[in-house]
């Protein structure tokens, strides 16, 4: 088999376990796969050199929370929001209408454009959701199309109840028949849970239904103030709940008490459920930033993710959340990269696979035009990505 060499790199950021820097470094790549990691000057010979000129590199991103299935934008909606109007649920309609009129080629060409354009950002693994089809059809087409495009996806049926239909009917069909429908093409069933969309006792429908059906659960939980959210995810052992916005002292210890079982110094043991933080999202809805520093400090692994969709965050631009969650959210620049990396690949059950640069995991690695990672804080806003290589592939430079 053909191997590749990536060498002259400034500084490589694994992000194993022991949060490894190596200076001076290079990565051996073989059929895809890491199949070395050390200094420069220690590397094994190769079949092909990639000279990455005194550039730092990092795991691609994880991107475990996105909304990629749409048509349209919410512009307006955003303009009013930003004057002053609050964020509501009910917007979701606006982009269903817009999405229900493409046809399956219209629609795979947005997702793939856009799965692309955050490759280009670093993006290597990324998860996306239905839940702008809100009807038995629509849904079962989604999820169709959308399954070859990204690397995880997850049913969101139960996104809002569309207007006029009864709230009750409507989660028997999400629970049911559209379930049944797309079971075969979904990794993840979601529910948001929150004012105006799902409440507790609809959610618990929903994710028993997902766990008769043997799909693994998330929850969109406690984004526009408190709720059960939290407390339904921990109950159920879903793999994420995404945004926690609004957390009291009982939610950050429940979910502390999900990661009882893991050893962080080794990463072994049984995984718990994960807090997904939206950063983008924040800033676009005005709610405020989600308490990663709260949760890192009371034992709970967190990720980040772009929760890329045309309402409340239309940006799937990693770097960017990484450098919020720096500057604004107290993380500091390892503990932000492990959550764009390894946090969302535990998020999405893929952390044997991707989210780390160690031997025997996809070559995923992403190509910082710059001579440390510090710079994604340090220079905020800047296009950093020079290139991006996916199961040993250069699939990205600038």
């Amino acid at each position: 088999m053909a191997t590749l060499l990536l060498t002259n790199i400034s500084q490589l950021n694994t992000v194993d376990a022991a949060h490894t820097v190596i200076a001076d470094a290079a990565v051996l790549i073989e059929d895809g796969l890491i199949s070395w990691v050390g200094a420069a000057a220690d590397a094994p010979a190769a079949d092909e050199i990639h000279d990455l000129g005194g550039r730092a590199v990092l795991p691609g991103w994880v991107d475990s929370h996105s909304h990629l299935i749409f048509a349209g934008d919410r512009a307006e909606e955003f303009a009013a929001r930003m004057a002053g109007q609050s964020y509501a649920a009910g917007g979701i309609a606006v982009t269903t209408e817009a999405t229900r009129s493409q046809t399956d080629t219209q629609l795979a060409d947005l997702v793939s454009a856009r799965r692309r354009e955050a490759l280009s950002m670093g993006t290597t693994w990324m998860e996306t959701k239905t839940g702008y089809g809100l009807n038995l059809s629509e849904e079962t087409r989604h999820a169709a199309l959308a399954k070859p495009l990204v690397e995880n996806l997850t049913f969101l049926g139960a996104h809002l109840v569309p207007a006029g239909q009864d709230a009750d009917e409507y989660t028997a069909l999400v629970a049911g028949p559209m379930m049944d429908a797309v079971a075969a093409n979904v990794d993840f069933v979601d529910v948001f849970c929150e004012r105006g969309a799902f409440n507790e006792e609809l959610t618990r429908t929903v994710l028993t239904s997902a766990v008769a059906h043997g799909i693994a659960t998330k929850v969109h939980g406690n984004q526009l103030g408190p709720g059960p959210g939290v407390k339904l995810a921990v109950e159920f052992g879903s793999a994420s709940v995404d945004h926690v916005n609004y957390l009291d002292e009982d939610d950050v210890q429940a979910l502390a008490g999900t990661w009882t079982g893991w050893d962080a110094a080794t990463r072994t043991g049984s995984a718990g459920t994960v807090a997904t933080c939206l950063p983008a999202c924040d800033l676009s809805t005005r709610q405020p930033l989600a308490p990663g520093r709260e949760l890192l400090d009371a034992g709970v692994q967190i990720a980040l993710a772009s929760n890329c969709n045309p309402g409340t965050s239309y940006t799937s631009n990693m770097n960017f959340c990484v450098a919020t969650a720096v500057l604004q959210m107290h993380l500091s620049l390892d503990e932000a990269i492990e959550a764009a990396t390894y946090g969302g690949a535990l998020a999405l059950g893929v952390a044997d696979k991707v989210g780390s640069v160690e031997v025997g995991k996809r070559a995923d690695l992403h190509v910082l035009d710059a001579p440390v990672a510090a710079h994604l804080a340090y220079r905020p806003g800047m296009n950093l990505t020079h290139s991006v290589y996916q199961g040993g592939a250069l699939v990205s430079e600038g």
